[in-house]
């Protein structure tokens, strides 16, 4: 059995293989259900509680995957129930800050916020 911390960092991962692969069902397996959502994708509005972020992620995802999108240099924190990861985002030469949160919900790790921004 893998611990909290490598557990928290494979359901990051999970969230950039599913963006990658344009993997909606994916994409709406690893958001939590009964814990609150938000999303801030780069320069958009904050999107708060599930039906509209995954809403946004259904839009984004129709047109495929974005091949070759990947997460680097993954820092994982946790406390009580709870976890965030910070990273960046790359694609080609471009690069995002990324901070993603997560809540153990039902014994998995489940994501509830994500935000990602340009690197200063």
């Amino acid at each position: 059995m893998i611990g909290d911390h490598a557990e928290l960092l494979l359901a990051n991962e999970t969230f950039y293989e599913a963006f990658a692969a344009g993997d909606v069902a994916s994409m709406d397996g690893l958001w939590a259900r009964e814990a609150p959502v938000a999303c801030i994708h780069p320069g958009h509005n904050a999107l708060i509680g599930r039906e509209a972020v995954m809403e946004s992620w259904t839009q984004i995802l129709s047109g495929g995957g974005a091949e070759g999108f990947h997460c680097e240099q993954p820092q994982a924190s946790l406390t009580d129930g709870a976890g965030f990861v910070t990273c960046l985002e790359v694609m080609g030469g471009h690069k995002l800050i990324a901070t993603n949160v997560f809540f153990k919900e039902h014994d998995r790790w489940h994501m509830v916020h994500h935000h990602a921004g340009p690197v200063a």
